[in-house]
């Protein structure tokens, strides 16, 4: 059985390929769920494409990753600097995480410089847009296989 990994996405993210394409390109949120179905498929993982804008509704599927999942990779998006909570929650999981941007936030406003999970991370992916995803995925394929 192929090892699932749970990609999560935060907020507004549901509206990539219209908002702000000078920063966030013109990929939609489908067209990298497709890139990361075709990662994992090559890669011998099966993925779970998931986003919300509701952050309970993240916290309770990282939750329930806890026992089925082998690996999280989450674009938090906003939540990346508000949010104790989902720090908490993928600490909980006992899970490896990699963290992903489709943007360098370094290089944006200066609130966006602080993240709640780089630090509980595996592994910080920003700026690769979504290539991103794709090295987590590839990386973790990489580490679960031994």
């Amino acid at each position: 059985m192929s090892p699932i990994v749970l990609v999560l996405n935060g907020p507004n993210l549901n509206l990539l390929g219209s908002r702000e394409p000078g920063i966030y390109g013109h990929e939609t949120l489908a067209d990298i769920a497709d890139l990361c179905g075709r990662t994992a498929s090559e890669e011998g993982l099966k993925v779970e494409f998931r986003q919300t804008n509701h952050e309970g509704e993240l916290l309770d599927w990282i939750h329930a990753a806890r026992k089925r999942c082998a690996a999280i990779v989450i674009n938090p998006a906003a939540w990346t600097h508000t949010s104790v909570a989902i720090r908490d929650a993928l600490v909980a999981s006992e899970l490896p995480v990699i963290e992903v941007h489709l943007s360098n936030v370094h290089t944006r406003e200066a609130f966006r410089h602080h993240s709640f999970v780089s630090g509980i991370a595996q592994a910080v992916l920003c700026g690769f847009g979504s290539n991103g995803y794709r090295l987590a995925l590839q990386h973790l394929s990489q580490q679960l296989k031994g």
